[in-house]
């Protein structure tokens, strides 16, 4: 029997890059995300490249009455999730936290925070009631650590930090799997949400080393849901070889 994969935030980056991977394995693909014409052009791609079964759901993670009227109207048989992804997240501004804008913040955090807790209320029950399933959450080296002008940001991952620890206490008697995927710099749209579209601004920051791609996540993502029943890993952090934490870089001229 086919094993279904819910991901959020599957029209670019590491969304994406997972998408591809678990379609290439044979994996039904429920794929959301806010841009409508992305997300259709993904379907049509892994249903041509890999024959997948492909459910789009277009909906921004913000929004918690959307979020559950999309779970609730999945099909029966694609109500079985096996693995549900939170991937959806961003960075907005880069500033001392006295010069940061508001509306920045409460973006980082209705995505990052509340977003991921309404996906993931929303999809627990169904794993609840088979007492399987297995909750990934994408974190960040920020959520371990917090570098200057990151200040927001850097708490929200934390947050997801916690909040993957706790789902882990709470979830156990349900024999549900939590883990965290933490990476370090990854060239993908990141930076340039981060600076409002600034592509120069975004580029600079992977100027001068190796970055880690999407591609390097998802098949981080695939192993981690790929082991046995009895294995669990809680935490994986990845980072480039040239980075050994949020702010020492191997920059070469």
């Amino acid at each position: 029997m086919k094993k279904t994969i819910l991901i959020t935030g599957a029209t670019a980056g590491i969304g994406k890059a997972t998408a591809k991977i678990y379609a290439k394995n044979g994996w039904n693909l429920i794929l959301t995300g806010r841009r409508a014409e992305r997300l259709e052009e993904l379907k049509a791609s892994l249903m041509e490249q890999y024959s997948a079964e492909v459910i789009t759901l277009n909906f921004d993670v913000r929004d918690k009455d959307a979020v559950n009227e999309a779970v609730d109207r999945l099909p029966a048989t694609w109500k079985n999730i096996d693995v549900l992804l939170n991937n959806a997240g961003l960075a907005k501004g880069f500033s001392d936290i006295q010069d940061g804008l508001v509306e920045d913040w409460e973006t980082m955090i209705d995505t990052n925070i509340k977003g991921l807790l309404y996906v993931s209320k929303a999809v627990m029950p169904l794993m609840i009631e088979r007492k399987s399933g297995h909750i990934v959450n994408i974190g960040s080296i920020a959520g371990k650590e917090v570098y200057a002008k990151g200040n927001v940001y850097c708490s929200t991952k934390h947050a997801v930090e916690g909040i993957t620890k706790a789902l882990r206490l709470d979830l156990l008697p349900h024999k549900i799997k939590v883990s965290a995927i933490c990476p370090g710099a990854v060239d993908t749209e990141f930076s340039t949400v981060r600076f409002d579209g600034d592509k120069d601004r975004a580029d600079s920051v992977y100027n001068g080393y190796q970055p880690l791609l999407a591609q390097d996540i998802a098949e981080a993502i695939y192993f981690v849901t790929s082991r046995p029943f009895h294995v669990n890993i809680n935490d994986l952090l990845i980072m480039p070889t040239a980075q050994a934490n949020t702010s020492n870089l191997l920059r070469e001229e």
